[in-house]
């Protein structure tokens, strides 16, 4: 329910909804390079699906990347322009990756019948020190509406002109509280309203400013991007639409 408060701005408001799903990720028991997962599972961290005639991502400088979230687009709940079907990743270097070096991988359902990589001893227990994800998580998946948020540069509705911070100034304790809520934009998830602890990087990119996220991982109990970090994918809207994912990109923040 919208705030009292917020009441007048309602109309103005929904023009803003954006429909995202949400990600309940389950930290499970299993020890890093262990993996009873299927390899086709919706998951952080694990092991990937991966055809054994691709080759395997390398970092800049060589090594074998780790897979940091793969998302089954067919166990996911249907958002506009997204996939219905395949597979997205999003591989991170072992040593690197606070540089940014990643890669983001798409593989299309007609790939998914071929044959695929089962065996991953190439990987070893240090590849994982550094990694912002420490533990095997299963993922599942509901719909949900964002409202909107304090630090996405798309949010930008004006309050009787005011913008989010100049007008969150004038409420009181418990208004401000329930503003907060109501233009809540964290959690993991695909799609929706960015979260960041500094600022939206597409604000300063002209080229970005309309860029869609595709994925949006958070701080939990087991994952952590720096300093109280948050990891996102970002890609236009034609070549999300185009499934080209060879065009997206990977960044984080953090305090």
């Amino acid at each position: 329910m919208i705030p009292d408060f917020l009441k007048k701005f309602e109309s103005d408001l929904k023009k803003y909804e954006r429909e995202f799903v949400r990600i309940k990720a389950k930290p499970r028991k299993e020890k890093l390079l262990e993996d009873n997962l299927e390899l086709t599972d919706s998951k952080f961290l694990g092991f990937p699906f991966f055809p054994k005639e691709k080759e395997y991502p390398k970092d800049k400088s060589g090594k074998p990347m780790i897979m940091i979230a793969q998302l089954n687009f067919e166990q996911i709940p249907k958002l506009e322009h997204f996939p219905e079907n395949g597979i997205l990743q999003l591989f991170l270097s072992p040593t690197d990756w606070y540089d940014e070096d990643s890669k983001i991988i798409y593989h299309s359902k007609e790939e998914l019948s071929k044959q695929t990589l089962a065996d991953f001893s190439f990987l070893s227990i240090n590849d994982y020190e550094e990694m912002p994800i420490y533990k095997l998580h299963q993922l599942s998946f509901e719909k949900g509406i964002d409202k909107g948020g304090s630090e996405d540069s798309q949010f930008d509705y004006l309050f009787d002109e005011t913008d989010y911070w100049d007008f969150t100034e004038s409420l009181n304790e418990e208004q401000e509280k329930q503003f907060r809520e109501y233009f809540d934009s964290m959690r993991h998830k695909i799609g929706g309203y960015a979260e960041f602890t500094q600022s939206d990087p597409r604000d300063y990119n002209a080229e970005q400013r309309n860029d869609i996220q595709v994925l949006q991982i958070d701080v939990d109990d087991h994952i952590m991007f720096g300093d109280s970090g948050l990891g996102h994918i970002f890609i236009n809207k034609k070549n999300l639409i185009n499934r080209d994912f060879s065009k997206a990109y990977f960044y984080w923040d953090c305090c």
